[in-house]
């Protein structure tokens, strides 16, 4: 499971962050509104944990916009804001569930978990199909060309869903190592090309032309 964390306050952020992992979840983190929305563009979260007051766009901004674009993702939001006209602001936006600092973590777990109950069924129809014959399952992390199951690794699947998500726009190699890899460090644009070259393959075996193109010194994009 996925979690975008943006919290300003980087003590809490930190702690938050180190917790989360040793419950297993793959954790991003920004300290403002309008980077939740650039990691939002390339990048699948299960759960979005949003502090309301946030420099550059706010919290409750960013709960907006995500929703306007019809994102599926939980949101819980964070905030010191407790009264009864904050809460229903908050969960008219948009929001999942409402969690009022200082919180226990446990309780952050709980409702985490709460949230993902309840997100389960709309996940179960997560399947999209793509005018290039191609069909992609966000459950089971599989994806189709043409009813051929193209039997991808979790990454490659990753690396072809963001692909397809930005079909004729051409994506910069550290963008995409950013998003495929749940830690950019140490990542070399070699291991971003191997990938690449077994996507590939396995495309051509399943029959297709190959529609993954190179736009050198930039990164790739999906163009038929």
């Amino acid at each position: 499971m996925k979690i975008l964390l943006a919290e300003d306050d980087i003590r809490l952020a930190k702690m938050l962050v180190f917790l989360l992992k040793k419950e297993g979840y793959n954790v991003d983190v920004v300290d403002n509104g309008e980077d939740v929305l650039n990691y939002i563009a390339v990048k699948d979260y299960d759960i979005v944990l949003l502090d309301w007051m946030m420099p550059r766009k706010s919290g409750i901004e960013a709960c907006a916009v995500i929703r306007k674009q019809g994102k599926n993702c939980g949101i819980i939001m964070l905030t010191a804001k407790d009264t009864l006209e904050n809460r229903i602001e908050g969960l008219d936006t948009g929001a999942d569930d409402y969690i009022v600092k200082p919180f226990e973590f446990p309780e952050l777990l709980a409702r985490i978990r709460s949230v993902l109950r309840r997100h389960n069924k709309s996940y179960q129809s997560n399947i999209i199909h793509f005018n290039n014959g191609i069909t992609i399952d966000r459950v089971k992390f599989t994806a189709y060309s043409n009813d051929q199951d193209l039997l991808l690794t979790r990454r490659e699947f990753q690396l072809l869903d963001l692909l397809l998500q930005n079909e004729g726009t051409t994506l910069p190699r550290e963008q995409i190592i950013g998003s495929i890899w749940d830690s950019a460090d140490g990542i070399s644009s070699n291991a971003l090309d191997a990938l690449i070259k077994l996507l590939r393959r396995k495309m051509i075996d399943a029959g297709r032309k190959d529609i993954i193109k190179t736009v050198h010194g930039i990164g790739y994009k999906i163009e038929e």
